[in-house]
């Protein structure tokens, strides 16, 4: 893979990734702005409703009080998984995985961009018969990515396919700049070989 198709790669990525934020960020201000005053509002009684919750610990409630260490472990694991996303292949059977670590990032950035700016994230949906933690958008995209991707490493990818495909792919110059250079080095070798045989 060369440097410029990881550039493109690359801004093609975080393009995905600031839409899922934004996405994840226009969710929790409706929740803010409808039911931090309003109170719950039910979409299926006794299953669903939109609960406005001030967490101040990690997805569904638990960790509470670990802002500090949020913030610190948020863009750690975020520039891990997108540095991976980078280094996998460019094929169909390893899009699955990409999509996860888009998600997963997007997640971790999008409830990193809370405890930030108001030290807790806005959580919102409610699912009751399960007595579920709430939970929000950002929630979603890290729970249900990282569940696929454990499926995925359990039953669709080897262990030596997963560190051929991460570990053994280098970035290469562009072929265009090999083949100039190879160009140039012939017309040289040419015009050496002319001015022999002139002599």
């Amino acid at each position: 893979m060369s440097k410029r198709s990881c550039i493109v790669k690359a801004v093609e990525y975080i393009s995905i990734i600031i839409v899922l934020i934004i996405l994840d960020q226009i969710t929790k201000r409706a929740a803010v702005a409808g039911l931090m005053e309003s109170g719950p509002y039910v979409i299926i009684d006794n299953v669903l409703e939109l609960l406005y919750v001030e967490n101040r610990g990690a997805a569904f409630g638990i960790m509470m009080g670990m802002r500090g260490f949020f913030l610190l472990i948020a863009p750690a694991v975020s520039a891990v998984l997108f540095f991976m996303s980078l280094r996998l292949p460019d094929s169909r059977r390893y899009a699955p995985l990409k999509l996860c670590f888009i998600l997963i990032i997007a997640g971790a950035l999008g409830n990193f961009i809370d405890r930030l700016l108001h030290e807790y994230v806005v959580d919102f949906i409610y699912f009751m018969p399960i007595d579920f933690p709430v939970f929000n958008v950002a929630d979603i995209y890290v729970t249900c990515s990282t569940i696929i991707m454990i499926l995925l490493t359990l039953f669709y990818y080897s262990d030596e396919e997963l560190n051929e495909a991460l570990w053994s792919v280098r970035f290469k110059p562009d072929a265009s700049k090999d083949a100039a250079a190879e160009t140039f080095a012939d017309t040289e070798q040419t015009g050496s070989n002319s001015g022999s045989d002139q002599k």
